[in-house]
């Protein structure tokens, strides 16, 4: 019979768990709601309601807005809302997870070269390979370039015998940079009349979201925050040691690995569709485990609505702080990531 740590085996959430759980849905919702309602044409939040209620049941509201609005809030605002709050939570979901596989603090998809392998794969896609799967074509090629670029990462610390996290962390810097000087490549030697959409969307623009692209995100981020969520006991092990892990039956290598291509997945289907967005996987589960700890069953899915939160304020600040033009929310993200980057830098060395 195996010995189980009170400590590493996940409990079951307590009602502030619960009540923290609803309090963000709540904040989710009211922050939908504006995200849709601000922009160059205020909607207000009533209308936005109303339009929602009818697009559910044709004809259950008076029908008082005009078509123009109509469509500025169902084919433009709420699916780049909802991409926001898909990618949000995607990444969260994948910072956190890489945090407790690799020990350390400062894991995130964007230091370790996921993101720009993603970005990589779906560059690609949109300048040179065409769209020869259809709508699969730039996900998938987004998936292959984040596993490539992971896979060159452990490559590079065996082959350095980098084997702590920090260094892990170096190596994945490292191949980012290199990884992006060769997606700059794929963007140099494509059509110049595509450079800009596509050098927008690097930065970390949400404005090409539309309804028939969400169904590949919201798959996969359900299918894998399943997943992780299911194996929060062993992401709780993982956190204490290869050696209490593998005392509990984990066999850590493989699901080192397995987290690895499910982080892979995650954040090259998010990018494909978002673009690179940094920092988001690094900042939200630091602040997460300060509300509720850092046991990984209440950890993930309190990352995943704070993440979607926080990159929806960050698009809200990204159309709204230069109207009527549209900044990318990477940018957004990058200013508050880079600045909490030090601050945890600083709170590691006291």
């Amino acid at each position: 019979m195996t010995f189980k740590p009170r400590s590493i085996a996940p409990r079951k959430p307590t009602r502030g768990v619960w009540i923290t759980c609803l309090f963000g849905i709540a904040i989710l919702l009211a922050s939908l709601s504006i995200a849709v309602s601000v922009g160059a044409v205020v909607v207000p939040v009533k209308t936005v309601w109303g339009i929602l209620a009818n697009k559910a049941a044709p004809g259950a509201v008076a029908v008082d807005w005009s078509a123009g609005r109509e469509a500025i809030v169902w084919n433009i605002r709420l699916p780049r809302a909802i991409l926001a709050c898909l990618v949000g939570a995607g990444l969260a979901l994948v910072g956190a997870s890489l945090q407790a596989v690799t020990r350390n603090p400062l894991a995130d998809p964007h230091l370790l070269g996921i993101s720009a392998g993603g970005a990589f794969g779906a560059i690609l896609a949109l300048l040179h390979t065409g769209l020869f799967l259809g709508g699969l074509t730039v996900p998938l090629l987004a998936f292959l370039g984040s596993l490539g670029a992971i896979l060159i990462v452990l490559a590079v610390t065996q082959f350095a015998a980098a084997t702590s996290a920090d260094r892990l962390v170096l190596a994945g810097v490292a191949v980012s940079f290199i990884v992006m000087s060769a997606a700059n490549v794929l963007i140099f030697l494509g059509d110049p009349r595509a450079t800009h959409t596509v050098v927008f969307w690097m930065l970390g623009g949400l404005g090409l979201a539309g309804w028939d692209q969400l169904i590949y995100p919201a798959v996969i981020l359900l299918g894998c925050g399943a997943y992780l969520w299911l194996r929060s006991g062993h992401l709780n092990a993982m956190t204490v040691g290869d050696e209490t892990a593998t005392t509990l039956g984990i066999p850590v290598a493989r699901f080192r690995l397995t987290i690895f291509v499910i982080g892979a997945l995650i954040t090259g289907v998010m990018v494909a569709f978002s673009g690179v967005i940094g920092f988001v996987g690094l900042m939200i589960p630091h602040i997460v485990r300060l509300l509720v700890g850092g046991d990984y069953r209440r950890l993930l899915p309190i990352s995943a609505l704070c993440g979607a939160v926080f990159l929806l304020w960050a698009d809200i600040v990204a159309r709204t702080i230069m109207a009527p033009d549209d900044m990318p929310s990477g940018i957004v993200t990058g200013l508050i990531g880079g600045v909490f980057f030090v601050w945890l830098l600083r709170r590691q060395i006291r």
